[in-house]
Protein backbone atom coordinates (compact mmCIF):
# COMPACT_ATOMS: atom_id res chain seq x y z
CA UNK A 1 0.00 0.00 0.00
CA UNK A 2 1.15 3.41 -1.32
CA UNK A 3 2.09 5.31 2.09
CA UNK A 4 0.32 8.76 2.77
CA UNK A 5 3.82 10.51 2.41
CA UNK A 6 4.33 9.66 -1.52
CA UNK A 7 0.95 10.81 -2.46
CA UNK A 8 1.82 13.77 -4.75
CA UNK A 9 -1.70 15.79 -4.20
CA UNK A 10 -1.38 17.78 -7.19
CA UNK A 11 -0.69 14.78 -9.11
CA UNK A 12 -4.35 12.98 -7.94
CA UNK A 13 -5.84 16.20 -8.89
CA UNK A 14 -4.57 16.10 -12.50
CA UNK A 15 -5.56 12.50 -12.68
CA UNK A 16 -8.82 13.30 -11.56
CA UNK A 17 -9.29 15.71 -13.43
CA UNK A 18 -8.24 13.64 -16.92
CA UNK A 19 -10.91 11.14 -15.91
CA UNK A 20 -13.60 14.16 -15.39
CA UNK A 21 -13.15 15.51 -18.46
CA UNK A 22 -12.65 12.15 -20.54
CA UNK A 23 -15.94 11.80 -18.56
CA UNK A 24 -14.06 7.61 -17.73
CA UNK A 25 -15.47 8.00 -14.52
CA UNK A 26 -19.30 7.68 -15.64
CA UNK A 27 -18.72 6.00 -19.19
CA UNK A 28 -21.16 3.63 -18.28
CA UNK A 29 -24.08 6.52 -18.22
CA UNK A 30 -23.31 7.14 -21.51
CA UNK A 31 -23.87 3.52 -22.88
CA UNK A 32 -26.95 3.41 -20.74
CA UNK A 33 -28.56 6.95 -22.10
CA UNK A 34 -27.89 5.69 -25.79
CA UNK A 35 -29.38 2.65 -25.13
CA UNK A 36 -32.61 4.28 -23.36
CA UNK A 37 -32.52 7.06 -26.75
CA UNK A 38 -32.64 4.20 -28.95
CA UNK A 39 -35.77 2.82 -27.04
CA UNK A 40 -37.48 5.83 -26.96
CA UNK A 41 -36.67 6.18 -30.62
CA UNK A 42 -38.23 2.79 -31.27
CA UNK A 43 -41.44 3.16 -29.20
CA UNK A 44 -39.97 -0.23 -26.46
CA UNK A 45 -39.26 -0.08 -23.10
CA UNK A 46 -36.38 -0.24 -21.96
CA UNK A 47 -35.04 -3.02 -19.84
CA UNK A 48 -34.42 -0.94 -16.50
CA UNK A 49 -32.47 -3.61 -14.98
CA UNK A 50 -29.86 -3.76 -17.69
CA UNK A 51 -29.63 0.33 -17.08
CA UNK A 52 -28.37 -0.87 -13.62
CA UNK A 53 -25.81 -3.17 -14.61
CA UNK A 54 -25.00 -1.70 -18.30
CA UNK A 55 -21.22 -3.36 -17.81
CA UNK A 56 -21.95 -6.89 -18.10
CA UNK A 57 -25.75 -6.43 -19.92
CA UNK A 58 -24.05 -4.03 -22.62
CA UNK A 59 -20.73 -5.82 -22.76
CA UNK A 60 -19.67 -5.29 -26.16
CA UNK A 61 -20.84 -1.65 -26.52
CA UNK A 62 -18.94 -0.51 -23.20
CA UNK A 63 -15.95 -2.12 -24.45
CA UNK A 64 -16.63 -0.05 -27.81
CA UNK A 65 -16.94 3.11 -25.78
CA UNK A 66 -13.98 2.61 -23.54
CA UNK A 67 -11.44 1.84 -26.66
CA UNK A 68 -13.22 4.84 -28.18
CA UNK A 69 -12.89 7.24 -25.30
CA UNK A 70 -8.94 6.25 -25.10
CA UNK A 71 -8.76 6.71 -29.07
CA UNK A 72 -10.62 10.12 -28.92
CA UNK A 73 -13.43 9.32 -31.01
CA UNK A 74 -17.17 9.07 -30.36
CA UNK A 75 -18.67 5.78 -30.34
CA UNK A 76 -19.61 4.36 -33.57
CA UNK A 77 -18.09 7.43 -35.32
CA UNK A 78 -21.55 8.74 -35.23
CA UNK A 79 -22.11 12.00 -34.03
CA UNK A 80 -25.18 11.60 -32.68
CA UNK A 81 -23.27 9.28 -29.87
CA UNK A 82 -20.79 12.40 -29.25
CA UNK A 83 -20.96 11.47 -25.48
CA UNK A 84 -20.63 13.72 -22.39
CA UNK A 85 -16.92 14.14 -22.82
CA UNK A 86 -15.67 17.73 -22.08
CA UNK A 87 -13.01 16.92 -24.86
CA UNK A 88 -12.34 14.69 -27.81
CA UNK A 89 -9.37 13.93 -27.96
CA UNK A 90 -9.51 10.96 -25.67
CA UNK A 91 -6.99 9.44 -23.06
CA UNK A 92 -3.53 8.88 -25.31
CA UNK A 93 -3.67 13.12 -26.57
CA UNK A 94 -4.83 13.75 -23.54
CA UNK A 95 -1.62 12.25 -21.35
CA UNK A 96 0.55 13.66 -24.26
CA UNK A 97 -0.35 16.98 -23.80
CA UNK A 98 0.23 16.34 -19.74
CA UNK A 99 3.73 15.63 -20.92
CA UNK A 100 4.67 18.42 -23.07
CA UNK A 101 3.10 20.75 -20.05
CA UNK A 102 4.99 19.33 -17.48
CA UNK A 103 7.98 19.39 -19.74
CA UNK A 104 8.00 23.33 -20.28
CA UNK A 105 7.55 23.43 -16.70
CA UNK A 106 10.32 21.83 -15.38
CA UNK A 107 12.61 23.47 -18.62
CA UNK A 108 11.17 26.88 -17.44
CA UNK A 109 10.50 27.53 -21.51
CA UNK A 110 8.86 30.65 -21.49
CA UNK A 111 5.02 31.55 -22.52
CA UNK A 112 1.58 31.00 -22.43
CA UNK A 113 -0.29 27.81 -23.36
CA UNK A 114 -2.82 27.80 -26.51
CA UNK A 115 -5.40 25.53 -27.98
CA UNK A 116 -6.94 26.67 -31.62
CA UNK A 117 -10.11 24.84 -31.78
CA UNK A 118 -11.10 24.12 -28.16
CA UNK A 119 -15.41 22.64 -29.24
CA UNK A 120 -16.39 22.34 -25.21
CA UNK A 121 -13.25 23.38 -24.01
CA UNK A 122 -11.51 20.05 -22.57
CA UNK A 123 -7.86 20.48 -22.74
CA UNK A 124 -7.67 24.62 -22.25
CA UNK A 125 -9.30 23.74 -19.06
CA UNK A 126 -6.75 20.74 -18.62
CA UNK A 127 -3.88 23.76 -19.70
CA UNK A 128 -5.88 25.38 -16.73
CA UNK A 129 -5.99 23.15 -13.87
CA UNK A 130 -2.27 22.15 -14.20
CA UNK A 131 -1.24 25.84 -13.57
CA UNK A 132 -3.81 25.54 -10.56
CA UNK A 133 -2.67 22.50 -9.36
CA UNK A 134 0.88 23.86 -9.36
CA UNK A 135 0.17 27.64 -8.31
CA UNK A 136 1.56 29.28 -11.13
CA UNK A 137 -0.18 32.75 -11.94
CA UNK A 138 2.54 34.12 -14.26
CA UNK A 139 1.02 31.99 -17.31
CA UNK A 140 -1.97 32.20 -19.36
CA UNK A 141 -4.35 29.56 -21.24
CA UNK A 142 -5.40 31.02 -24.59
CA UNK A 143 -8.90 29.33 -25.52
CA UNK A 144 -9.32 30.44 -29.55
CA UNK A 145 -12.48 29.15 -31.22
CA UNK A 146 -15.02 30.76 -33.46
CA UNK A 147 -17.45 29.20 -30.93
CA UNK A 148 -19.78 29.01 -33.81
CA UNK A 149 -18.08 25.82 -35.20
CA UNK A 150 -16.28 25.47 -38.78
CA UNK A 151 -16.14 27.76 -41.42
CA UNK A 152 -17.43 26.24 -44.57
CA UNK A 153 -14.83 25.29 -47.20
CA UNK A 154 -13.06 28.57 -49.29
CA UNK A 155 -9.78 26.77 -50.59
CA UNK A 156 -9.40 23.96 -53.25
CA UNK A 157 -7.44 21.62 -50.16
CA UNK A 158 -10.65 21.54 -48.05
CA UNK A 159 -12.98 20.96 -50.71
CA UNK A 160 -13.91 18.04 -49.43
CA UNK A 161 -14.40 18.51 -45.66
CA UNK A 162 -17.31 20.66 -45.15
CA UNK A 163 -17.53 20.41 -41.67
CA UNK A 164 -19.62 23.16 -41.13
CA UNK A 165 -22.43 23.99 -38.42
CA UNK A 166 -24.90 23.52 -40.84
CA UNK A 167 -23.75 20.07 -41.63
CA UNK A 168 -22.09 19.03 -38.15
CA UNK A 169 -23.81 21.38 -35.35
CA UNK A 170 -22.44 19.54 -33.18
CA UNK A 171 -19.42 20.87 -33.60
CA UNK A 172 -19.99 24.27 -32.64
CA UNK A 173 -20.63 25.50 -28.86
CA UNK A 174 -20.76 28.52 -27.56
CA UNK A 175 -18.48 30.74 -25.94
CA UNK A 176 -20.94 30.87 -22.58
CA UNK A 177 -21.23 26.76 -22.34
CA UNK A 178 -17.34 26.60 -22.61
CA UNK A 179 -17.23 29.25 -20.21
CA UNK A 180 -19.37 26.96 -18.00
CA UNK A 181 -17.61 24.61 -18.63
CA UNK A 182 -14.35 25.75 -17.45
CA UNK A 183 -16.97 26.98 -14.40
CA UNK A 184 -17.76 23.44 -13.54
CA UNK A 185 -14.30 22.66 -12.43
CA UNK A 186 -14.16 26.02 -10.76
CA UNK A 187 -10.95 27.44 -13.71
CA UNK A 188 -12.62 30.27 -14.71
CA UNK A 189 -10.79 33.27 -14.22
CA UNK A 190 -8.67 36.09 -15.04
CA UNK A 191 -5.52 33.34 -16.25
CA UNK A 192 -8.25 32.12 -18.88
CA UNK A 193 -8.46 34.71 -22.25
CA UNK A 194 -11.00 33.75 -25.15
CA UNK A 195 -10.55 34.47 -28.13
CA UNK A 196 -13.43 34.56 -30.19
CA UNK A 197 -13.32 34.36 -33.74
CA UNK A 198 -12.29 33.05 -37.33
CA UNK A 199 -8.30 32.48 -36.75
CA UNK A 200 -7.47 34.37 -39.60
CA UNK A 201 -9.26 37.54 -38.03
CA UNK A 202 -8.12 36.89 -33.97
CA UNK A 203 -4.76 35.06 -33.77
CA UNK A 204 -2.50 37.86 -36.09
CA UNK A 205 -3.61 40.51 -33.27
CA UNK A 206 -3.76 38.56 -30.23
CA UNK A 207 -1.69 40.12 -27.25
CA UNK A 208 0.22 36.98 -26.88
CA UNK A 209 4.05 37.44 -26.49
CA UNK A 210 5.15 34.11 -26.35
CA UNK A 211 3.70 30.24 -26.42
CA UNK A 212 5.10 27.34 -24.81
CA UNK A 213 2.58 24.73 -26.12
CA UNK A 214 0.71 25.65 -29.38
CA UNK A 215 -2.23 22.93 -29.84
CA UNK A 216 -4.20 23.04 -33.31
CA UNK A 217 -7.43 21.30 -33.67
CA UNK A 218 -8.52 23.35 -36.34
CA UNK A 219 -9.16 20.45 -38.76
CA UNK A 220 -8.67 22.24 -42.18
CA UNK A 221 -6.18 23.57 -44.31
CA UNK A 222 -6.83 27.08 -44.38
CA UNK A 223 -7.34 26.76 -40.48
CA UNK A 224 -4.37 24.93 -39.50
CA UNK A 225 -2.37 27.49 -42.04
CA UNK A 226 -3.66 30.19 -40.63
CA UNK A 227 -3.09 29.25 -37.03
CA UNK A 228 0.96 28.24 -37.82
CA UNK A 229 1.08 31.36 -39.92
CA UNK A 230 -0.03 33.54 -36.56
CA UNK A 231 1.47 31.67 -33.69
CA UNK A 232 4.41 29.73 -34.58
CA UNK A 233 7.13 32.17 -34.37
CA UNK A 234 5.42 33.08 -31.04
CA UNK A 235 6.70 29.34 -29.70
CA UNK A 236 9.58 29.91 -27.33
CA UNK A 237 12.79 27.28 -28.04
CA UNK A 238 11.75 24.44 -26.56
CA UNK A 239 8.35 24.86 -26.83
CA UNK A 240 5.70 22.16 -28.67
CA UNK A 241 3.46 22.61 -31.22
CA UNK A 242 0.68 19.90 -31.42
CA UNK A 243 -1.42 18.96 -34.10
CA UNK A 244 -4.88 17.11 -34.01
CA UNK A 245 -6.12 15.39 -36.70
CA UNK A 246 -3.07 15.37 -39.03
CA UNK A 247 -3.36 11.98 -39.29
CA UNK A 248 -7.30 11.36 -39.91
CA UNK A 249 -7.39 14.55 -42.45
CA UNK A 250 -5.25 14.91 -45.05
CA UNK A 251 -5.98 18.58 -45.62
CA UNK A 252 -4.43 19.40 -41.80
CA UNK A 253 -1.66 17.33 -42.69
CA UNK A 254 -1.13 19.03 -45.83
CA UNK A 255 -0.94 22.42 -44.40
CA UNK A 256 1.41 21.19 -41.89
CA UNK A 257 3.80 19.88 -44.45
CA UNK A 258 3.11 22.86 -46.68
CA UNK A 259 3.99 25.33 -43.42
CA UNK A 260 7.42 23.47 -42.72
CA UNK A 261 8.96 23.17 -46.10
CA UNK A 262 8.39 26.48 -46.37
CA UNK A 263 10.02 27.26 -42.90
CA UNK A 264 12.49 24.96 -43.49
CA UNK A 265 11.31 23.16 -39.95
CA UNK A 266 13.40 20.19 -40.10
CA UNK A 267 12.61 18.78 -36.33
CA UNK A 268 11.24 15.38 -36.43
CA UNK A 269 7.36 14.93 -36.08
CA UNK A 270 6.16 12.44 -33.27
CA UNK A 271 3.09 10.55 -33.54
CA UNK A 272 0.92 10.58 -30.28
CA UNK A 273 -1.42 7.75 -31.91
CA UNK A 274 -3.12 7.43 -35.40
CA UNK A 275 -4.20 10.79 -35.18
CA UNK A 276 -2.40 13.39 -33.48
CA UNK A 277 1.31 14.52 -34.01
CA UNK A 278 3.83 17.09 -32.48
CA UNK A 279 6.94 18.40 -32.56
CA UNK A 280 9.22 20.52 -30.03
CA UNK A 281 10.96 23.35 -31.49
CA UNK A 282 14.37 23.61 -31.09
CA UNK A 283 15.48 26.89 -33.27
CA UNK A 284 14.35 30.65 -34.05
CA UNK A 285 13.14 30.95 -37.23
Amino acid sequence: MQSMETVNPARLYLDLLKKALLNEIYLSMEVAYFYVRDCAEQGVAPDLSAILDVETCFAERFRLAVEARREGRHLDRDLRNIGFSHTMIGRRRLDQLDECIHSVLSDNVPGDFIECGVWRGGATIFMRGVLAAYGISSRKVWVADSFEGLPKPTLPQDARFDLSKERFPQLAVSIEQVGKNFQVYDLLDDQVQFLKGWFKDTLPSAPIERLAVLRLDGDLYESTMDCLSALYDRVSPGGYIIIDDYGILPCCANAVTDFRRARHIDEPIERIDSIGVFWRKSHLF
